[in-house]
């Protein structure tokens, strides 16, 4: 797959804690236009990938988003560089409003000067922002009040409203509906059009139902690696996940805590 400049490539990825080798050797790429989806058993390392990447873990290696590699950067200035990430609760400051907080998002790029300037409207991205994630009629809504599934939808809009060229996503589905599932889904599928979306996730439906591709990680290392069909009928994958080599349509996977 052709690399561009909204491309993150991942090359021999090392994480270590204490000697504890949590992360050995990944490597893996992401780009516009596709679901890229990171599995793996609990322990597997997929959140420790994304830690690494976004600077919240030392690693060695190599993560780089077009030209520019991100290990060894400050987490600030990865965000700056058009990496964003969200967590398995999202981070939405719930006393406010949803406008509020697409505000201070849009606000990380411009100067101070800029931000004590008054308001003349509504800033373009963020009206974007809230058609892409179906928020639109939330505006005035306090956050706290939002549903799960939208409190997640929030999350993302407040990365696209930073103009993140790649999103990190870390278990989006995770208490989510049915519906909520499918939105999210559908939301992504729109991201990705013209921007990286890497999602963390141990909900193998929606897996199935939406990536374009997967890396199974297992005990810090690739496993496997290729389209959903490809990833559930190998049988190392099988043996990971259920002990035998049993029949790819129940493979499950238990939630992450690596």
């Amino acid at each position: 797959m052709t690399v561009t400049d909204g491309s993150l490539v991942v090359t021999d990825l090392r994480v270590e804690f204490d000697g504890f080798v949590a992360v050995g050797g990944v490597s893996f790429d992401a780009h516009p236009g596709e679901v890229r989806f990171l599995i793996g058993p609990n322990g597997a390392g997929k959140t420790t990938c994304i830690d690494a990447i976004t600077g919240l873990s030392k690693g060695s290696g190599s993560a780089r988003l077009g030209g520019q590699e991100l290990l060894g950067k400050p987490a600030h200035k990865i965000v700056r560089l058009g990496v964003g990430r969200t967590f398995q609760t999202a981070s939405v400051f719930d006393e406010l409003t949803v406008l509020q907080n697409l505000d201070i998002a849009a606000g990380l790029h411009r100067s101070s000067l800029s931000l004590l300037r008054a308001r003349r409207g509504v800033d373009p991205a963020i009206h974007r922002a809230l058609e892409e994630t179906g928020l639109s009629r939330e505006l005035a809504t306090p956050a706290g009040i939002l549903s799960h599934g939208q409190k997640q939808w929030l999350e993302i809009a407040m990365l696209l409203v930073q103009d993140a060229k790649v999103l990190l996503l870390d278990e989006p589905v995770a208490g989510m509906s049915l519906d909520e599932r499918t939105a999210t889904g559908e939301l992504l599928g729109r991201v990705a059009a013209t921007r990286t979306v890497l999602v963390v996730e141990h909900d193998m439906d929606f897996m199935r139902r939406f990536a374009s591709r997967v890396t199974v990680l297992h005990q810090g290392k690739v496993l496997s690696e290729g389209s959903v069909a490809e990833v559930q009928s190998d049988p190392r994958v099988q043996e990971v996940y259920l002990g035998t080599a049993a029949a790819p349509s129940v493979m499950t996977i238990g939630r992450e805590d690596d």
